[in-house]
């Protein structure tokens, strides 16, 4: 090469070599959350709600775990990321939320949640309703009446720790204590002492009649009374003059509380009711039962066909249930549709279908679904739901019509691969929630938002199910189990699959649920 372009050649290499030098890496990492996708602590006999949103992990555990020393035994948390600092080798102490931090490209902070319910009681002979508790505050406050000796009140029954837990002085069954002045009483447990202290106060009256819960046909009567006494209460119509005794039977007794159930009332009346305790009568209370109401298209008689997207409403009338038919139909068809084959022979009921969704061996199953609520989106392969539409009423149940064809679960994800080979099981269930808005489902495995019947935001919950064929159309019945009585929910989940794990992708192609005729109960 001659020597001036040999020159030449050099400095643009060195010109090349200072730019290189010059040039930064500014493209930023990806933003991916990491998130716990499973975790279990020694001694849990209930699930775990992870919230990926809230990114906090809750744990519901027994009594007889230490809380303050939780071992976790086993979690999982999204491919390439880690904990920093990982807390979770050694036992923690969950009296308190513990924060965690994962890390993948950026850090994120979880919250580990340790929910722990401790059954306590306090009850004394001659006693006036319910101790009244204050965990917090470690106080009890109970109730006697006034022409009770405060001297020598005796222990029918107290527990104020876990169990396993040591009492000085003895609160053991027959005990006695002066109740003139507060007691106070050490509870060892773990190897932990808190000091709680007994208050005593006297009331002149022997019953109360404290509240009415009114449903739509139902009734609960709160009462305070003496333990032991002939408690119960009676009602009438607001228009009538004559008292009708509740049961016995319907009275349930929590030493001096009370509660009476009342069936069989008429909806949107006014009624009166008094608790009675022995020949004393309690204040009168009056109470307006709610109505009935049923969610539109229980018969599954509306339908209209949105291209390939089968909807089950009335084409131009509001939406009140949806279907996973969206993201089926992105490589298939509906697979909830109507038929013509129902009980009566006349009108439509819902076909809900297990299929799936895929090219060879790529894909995934679709469970054939029908809820109350909306397919909000499709992400890659997975859906986003909202469930629930407003509702303030309290039914006692679900009933309708339903046949089904069990296939066997060809389809399992990780978490049920041993239900594979198994017959699928059909499920149909209702939940009353009172969250500020719908619950939002999202069935990706790393992002996963499921509903849970044991989260404190659910008000009541029942279900059906059933894990075999059932040819000819049947009945089927169940009562909601509610948490309270008093609670009023926000809103009505209603959902059914033809494969109970159609969440997780797992079920049977060919599974067929057939439904009709829903009505929502409001009578014991």
């Amino acid at each position: 090469m001659p020597k001036g372009l040999h020159s030449i050649a050099t400095l643009f290499s060195a010109i090349a070599l200072m730019l290189c030098g010059c040039i930064s890496n500014d493209i930023p990492y990806a933003r991916i959350q990491p998130n716990f996708t499973s975790l279990q602590a020694e001694g849990q006999d209930a699930g775990t709600l992870i919230d990926t949103v809230a990114r906090t992990v809750t744990l519901t555990l027994p009594e007889e775990v230490d809380i303050y020393n939780v071992a976790i035994t086993e979690y999982s948390i999204t491919e390439g990321s880690e904990i920093v600092d990982n807390p979770l080798t050694a036992p923690i102490d969950l009296s308190s939320p513990l924060t965690v931090v994962l890390r993948l490209y950026q850090d994120y902070s979880w919250k580990i949640i340790g929910n722990q319910t401790i059954e306590r009681y306090f009850e004394v002979a001659g006693q006036m309703g319910e101790s009244v508790i204050d965990v917090p505050g470690r106080r009890v406050l109970l109730t006697v009446n006034a022409s009770s000796d405060l001297s020598a009140l005796t222990i029918v029954r107290a527990k104020l720790g876990p169990a396993g837990a040591s009492y000085s002085p003895s609160l053991a069954e027959g005990a006695t204590f002066d109740g003139r002045s507060p007691l106070s009483v050490v509870v060892e447990a773990y190897g932990r002492a808190q000091t709680w202290t007994i208050y005593v106060q006297t009331m002149d009256v022997s019953v109360r009649t404290v509240s009415a819960d009114a449903w739509t046909c139902v009734a609960w009567i709160n009462c305070q009374g003496e333990a032991g006494k002939d408690n119960g209460v009676e009602y009438r119509l607001a228009s009538d003059t004559e008292w009708l005794k509740v049961d016995k039977a319907a009275v349930s007794q929590n030493g001096g509380n009370f509660t009476a159930r009342i069936d069989h009332l008429s909806p949107g009346a006014t009624y009166t009711a008094r608790a009675y305790s022995g020949t004393d009568y309690g204040e009168e209370i009056s109470f307006t039962t709610g109505a009935v109401v049923q969610p539109p298209n229980m018969d599954f008689d509306n339908w209209w066909l949105d291209g390939k997207i089968w909807c089950p409403w009335a084409e131009g009338a509001d939406a009140y249930w949806g279907t996973g038919n969206q993201g089926a139909v992105t490589l298939g068809t509906s697979n909830t549709t109507p038929t013509e084959d129902t009980p009566s022979g006349s009108g439509w009921a819902a076909r809900l279908e297990s299929r799936f969704v895929g090219i060879g061996a790529l894909g995934k199953l679709a469970a054939g679904n029908l809820f109350v609520g909306s397919y909000v989106r499709t992400v890659g392969t997975n859906g986003v739901l909202s469930f629930g539409r407003t509702f303030k009423e309290r039914p006692t149940g679900l009933k309708g019509m339903f046949k089904y064809h069990s296939a066997t679960i060809d389809r399992a994800s990780d978490e049920f691969r041993q239900l594979a080979g198994r017959p699928d099981t059909c499920i149909v269930w209702v939940a009353l929630i009172d969250t500020d808005e719908p619950l939002e489902i999202r069935t990706a495995p790393n992002d996963r938002q499921l509903f849970d019947p044991a989260a404190d935001y659910v008000v009541a919950y029942g279900r059906m199910q059933s894990g075999e064929s059932v040819e000819n159309w049947t009945p089927f019945i169940f009562n909601l189990e509610y948490k309270s009585t008093s609670r009023v929910p926000k809103y009505i989940l209603i959902t059914c699959s033809a494969s109970k794990y159609g969440d997780y992708f797992t079920g049977g192609s060919g599974s067929v649920l057939t439904l009709d005729d829903f009505e929502l109960t409001y009578d014991y």
